[in-house]
């Protein structure tokens, strides 16, 4: 398969109208982006069933929605299916895909059936190495504020809603636009976010020219009378706002640089609140951001741009929302305190978003107190190619737990494991901690771990389940 091109899927083709899928069927229904598709659709008139793994919360509200979802693959679940919606991840030899294939039943993939749920509404979609789920959701939080009641589907369920979709009452749609397969193409937005254009997913896209390729694909997929939203700190980012002005596109750019035209200055980080001065076509705002680190800042000015810059909506109204920021799961998610010992989690999985996690701890922790990590690389391919960097990013830590590599989709790589990680880490004079196993892991932090630090829950595999075990240890006292 050429690097950077999804052999599966057409991008490029027409959005289908929802009215047109007749009844759909999904596979894996109860992934978190699956299922909010899902419901989408149903709400819009269309027949949905659906089949999973295994059980799950997102199966019951399903359910309880009125949607049929059956557990386990059985090409019987396909009688009178029109379309079957899948993502990357099932394969062409899942029973279900492979029937219809052969029966040739339509077939989408996640994105694209997102695509149909989105119908005439103004599309905002928000892609970016790092940052795009946050992003989003402060989208969606400023946008509710200032009255828009947007729809919405991103990677991470809202706190205050807990919920990572939601048909709302606006014409607005907010969706988060996943770069990893290429999908990020099918939907048209009106408003298109990029936050970074970084080099990440190279097992898809083989080196950072195919990486920078497809986000200028993406930016051209702008609907005519659109505009890119675009971070002017971020080379890549940049870059790609430079090409599109030139071709004669609307773009906005924001950040600290002083061409922005959304322009971010004395900044302010301290603790869990980040606060600026935000200037738009000569107009301050002052802007107090519910959100910990640098990093969310910049997130809350590029959601900030949108409403005001791309929607026209009252900037103070869409201030105020992000200044009630209520955060969402996984994304700096404090999962509790047990022996004055915060627990943290969070998804970060590349290299930048692992440093803005760490850099983000240590902003809040108290001076004496450590940020202590375990961190759970994803992919042996990202392990690979991005360990030095991983490694700088945990180096700001003062004790680092590194599990074996979480290999989801991809098959062990010989010579490729969490000690590629440990040794870039000490060339740079740190250390880590191999755990052998999450019980091992668990065993070390709290060895070490004192009153008024903070521990924190880093990866996009299962590593989210040490929180509630690392609490109960620190509860139960130390061995």
């Amino acid at each position: 398969m050429p690097y950077g091109v999804n052999e599966r899927f057409d991008f490029g083709e027409p959005t289908r109208p929802a009215a047109a899928l007749g009844r759909v069927h999904f596979i894996a229904i109860g992934g978190s982006g699956m299922s909010g598709v899902a419901a989408f659709l149903s709400d819009l008139g269309v027949t949905v069933s659906g089949c999973d793994g295994a059980e799950s919360p997102a199966v019951e509200r399903l359910r309880a929605d009125g949607i049929a979802v059956a557990i386990g693959h059985d090409p019987a679940h396909l009688v009178g299916v029109d379309t079957v919606i899948v993502s990357s991840a099932i394969p062409e030899s899942n029973a279900e895909l492979a029937a219809a294939r052969a029966d040739g039943r339509a077939v989408l993939h996640r994105a694209q059936a997102l695509a149909s749920a989105m119908g005439d509404d103004t599309r905002v979609a928000v892609a970016g190495a790092n940052g795009k789920t946050t992003t989003s959701a402060m989208i969606v939080s400023a946008l509710r504020a200032a009255g828009a009641d947007p729809s919405f589907a991103i990677g991470s369920e809202l706190v205050d809603l807990g919920r990572n979709s939601l048909r709302g009452s606006g014409q607005v749609f907010v969706a988060e636009a996943d770069e990893s397969d290429g999908s990020f193409l099918s939907y048209r937005p009106h408003i298109a976010v990029v936050t970074n254009v970084q080099p990440d997913h190279l097992d898809f896209y083989g080196d950072v020219a195919h990486v920078e390729a497809a986000y200028a694909a993406f930016a051209r997929s702008v609907e005519p009378g659109g505009v890119l939203v675009a971070f002017a700190d971020d080379a890549g980012s940049a870059r790609l706002a430079s090409a599109m002005r030139a071709a004669g596109r609307r773009v906005i750019t924001y950040g600290e640089a002083p061409e922005a035209d959304v322009r971010i200055t004395d900044v302010a980080v301290a603790g869990l609140t980040s606060r600026a001065i935000v200037t738009y076509d000569g107009m301050p705002l002052d802007l107090t951001v519910a959100a910990p680190g640098r990093h969310n800042l910049v997130n809350a000015v590029a959601a900030l741009s949108v409403g005001w810059a791309g929607l026209g909506l009252d900037p103070v109204a869409l201030a105020a929302g992000l200044a009630a920021f209520p955060g969402t799961r996984r994304r700096f998610e404090r999962r509790g305190s047990a022996a004055g010992v915060d627990v943290v989690d969070d998804y970060a999985h590349n290299a930048p978003k692992v440093a803005a996690v760490v850099a983000g701890a240590r902003a809040v922790v108290a001076p004496g107190a450590s940020v202590r990590v375990v961190f759970q690389p994803h992919l042996y391919s990202r392990t690979r190619d991005f360990a030095p960097g991983f490694a700088a990013g945990l180096a700001g830590a003062d004790q680092v737990v590194l599990l074996p590599v979480y290999g989801a989709r991809e098959q062990p790589m010989p010579g490729v494991d969490s000690h590629l990680i440990a040794a870039e880490l000490a060339a740079l004079g740190g250390e880590a901690e191999l755990a052998a196993d999450p019980a091992d892991a668990v065993r070390r932090l709290v060895a070490k771990a004192a009153a008024g630090d903070l521990v924190l829950t880093v990866g996009a595999g299962d590593v989210t389940r040490l929180a509630p075990l690392i609490l109960a240890a620190l509860d139960g006292g130390r061995e």
